[in-house]
């Protein structure tokens, strides 16, 4: 089916146009047998709860890093001042799942102190955002990337949320914490920066982000299947 903006004229943005360049690839990250499996409830308790620990290292580690390197960048390099505020938003979201993941380790017998990740598809996901953070990356790289996981993170949450959905009651709040419309507005929010920053980028340098998105996508879905392998 062609693109509504197509039958009207519109020139489709370069995200709507990798979105359905790379549907596969997409899709595998954003419905994955680990989305599927909590809203199904189908999900085995040592799956989440072993996610529940790498979650949180990654957003300590490397995730928060990035984001705040993200920041950083906007404060820098954009001429537009709501860009520092649309990714500063992000970082309270940040806040909100580091707090949540604390109240739910001793829920679940989480020493989260102790936690050690020596998986490689982990480590290589951790890896990514830590990458990621270097000056030499540009800001339109980062913010991009950055909504291309706010993205995924929304919609594969927010599957679990979905009408009909048997998601057990003690998954359902972190579910929330990025299945909500707020944290929607925020990703479309982001979108539009990284729509306005690939605009203005050379040939090359669309071609290198649109790279990045797909081993982000590559490196997520080993995430998700890595936490549903019984340890």
């Amino acid at each position: 089916m062609e693109n509504k903006k197509e039958l009207v004229g519109e020139k489709a943005t370069h995200i709507e146009r990798w979105l359905r360049k790379h549907k596969l690839q997409y899709t595998a990250a954003t419905k994955h047998p680990f989305f599927y499996s909590i809203h199904d409830g189908s999900i085995d308790s040592s799956s989440f709860k072993t996610w529940l620990e790498r979650e949180y290292v990654c957003v300590k580690s490397a995730f928060a890093p990035f984001a705040a390197s993200v920041l950083l960048k906007a404060r820098k390099e954009s001429t537009d001042s709501s860009d520092v505020e649309v990714v500063l938003a992000g970082l309270g979201y940040l806040n909100d799942e580091i707090c949540w993941l604390k109240e739910e380790a001793p829920k679940w017998h989480i020493s989260l102190t102790s936690v050690v990740v020596d998986n490689k598809p982990v480590l290589d996901y951790f890896r990514f955002f830590e990458r990621l953070t270097s000056s030499d990356v540009k800001y339109a790289e980062a913010v991009t990337i950055l909504w291309a996981v706010q993205l995924v993170y929304h919609n594969g949450f927010g599957y679990c949320l979905e009408e009909g959905n048997n998601t057990p009651e003690e998954m359902k709040e972190g579910c929330k914490i990025w299945g909500n419309e707020s944290f929607k507005q925020y990703c479309q929010s982001l979108e539009n920066i990284a729509n306005s920053r690939l605009e203005e980028a050379s040939d090359e340098e669309v071609s290198k982000i649109e790279i990045l998105i797909l081993e982000f996508f590559e490196n997520v879905v080993h995430f998700w299947s890595v936490n549903l392998v019984k340890t």
